[in-house]
């Protein structure tokens, strides 16, 4: 660790606090939807759930959304740990206010942490990669490692044995068979992958493969070919994993998106691919499958596929990204001459019928 020093001015405060929530905005998301919005007061950084960005048919229940804004928490909290700021973290500080995801209170100076500095760039190399991992099997000592980053924010993982995979491809297929078979899921689907989604969102054809990759467990049928070329091989040497928790409140899917974060960035900078499959767990009894898969000791949240990456292989596109200024509530420089609370733009909630001009209506 080295000390550094930070001017402690409003000014200063504020930029800092626009710098972790721009960094947030790197994190992994369902669909790409990044269902996030920061607020900023003073001192602190409040994060709200955007329902503008929630798949009403992929996830009703707004949990996977949740999951995506843990990820989204996660990155800030390493932006202000590597700017040198010492941060108190509320999650759920609101009762009154579900959607009011996390409270962070930036407290005073503290330490550069140099591994958050190197996060800090590991995030921006951080993708999410389609195509079949055809090399060497990951080793114990880096799932090892991975593990430990998602036990440290307070979720676990468990790797699948090569039975139990069967298992997943089985709860899998069933689970797009089922969502396939439903028009609304259909059109979500088509919205947020099709050349209509939002700009700065969903998933370009760049990131969608131009045909069927072989895996032991399918990907997400997007509903039409991509432009990413995809190998021949298959990815027999690819590992599965289980991210799931003691309980099944949003509580724990934000943790479990922190602890997404978190476990991906390990495998990023350990050389190692990530690709979250979270169809199993979009459907009601795939889920309960993927349950028992852990023995009924916990509630799954996300599949991870890990594979090694090809260092000679640039990899895929990244995936594109709203400009800050749309996710980012700043104050008026007034609310802090004067000292009273910053009044930012309304959080939609779902189904008041509004909508902000830079967040589209949900699909139908």
């Amino acid at each position: 660790m080295s000390t550094q020093t930070h001017p402690t001015g409003s000014g200063s405060m504020t930029q800092a606090l626009v710098d972790a929530a721009t960094v947030a905005g790197h994190a992994p998301s369902i669909l790409n939807t990044q269902p996030w919005r920061w607020r900023i007061a003073r001192n602190r950084l409040d994060l709200f759930i955007d329902h503008d960005r929630v798949l009403d048919s992929t996830d009703p229940d707004a949990l996977l959304a949740t999951l995506s804004c843990g990820a989204a928490l996660h990155h800030a909290r390493i932006g202000l740990a590597a700017q040198g700021w010492h941060v108190t973290v509320a999650r759920m500080p609101d009762p009154a206010d579900p959607g009011h995801l996390a409270r962070l209170r930036v407290d005073g100076r503290a330490p550069v942490e140099l591994q958050a500095v190197r996060r800090t760039h590991t995030i921006r190399l951080r993708r999410t990669d389609r195509r079949p991992v055809t090399g060497l099997p990951v080793g114990s000592d880096d799932l090892g490692a991975i593990s430990a980053a998602a036990r440290a924010e307070a979720t676990l993982l468990h790797v699948l044995r090569p039975d139990q995979v069967v298992d997943l491809a089985a709860a899998t297929s069933h689970a797009q068979e089922t969502e396939t078979a439903e028009p609304a899921w259909q059109a979500e689907l088509a919205y947020w992958t099709g050349g209509s989604r939002p700009a700065g969102t969903g998933i370009p054809d760049t990131a969608i493969p131009l045909h069927a990759p072989q895996t032991t467990v399918p990907g997400r049928d997007f509903g039409h070919r991509g432009d990413l070329p995809v190998s021949t091989g298959h990815d027999h040497n690819a590992t599965y994993a289980v991210l799931y928790g003691r309980a099944d409140q949003p509580m724990d899917w934000l943790r479990a998106g922190e602890a997404l974060s978190s476990a991906w960035l390990t495998a990023t900078e350990l050389g190692v691919s990530v690709l979250p499959i979270s169809a199993p767990v979009e459907v009601a009894d795939s889920r309960q499958t993927i349950r028992r898969l852990v023995a009924n000791l916990g509630h799954p949240y996300l599949v991870l596929r890990f594979g090694m990456l090809d260092t000679d292989d640039p990899g895929p596109a990244h995936a594109p990204r709203l400009p800050a200024g749309q996710a980012i509530d700043r104050p008026p420089p007034a609310d802090f001459r004067s000292g009273t609370a910053p009044v930012g733009r309304p959080i939609n909630r779902k189904g008041d019928g509004r909508h902000e001009p830079t967040s589209p209506p949900a699909p139908r």
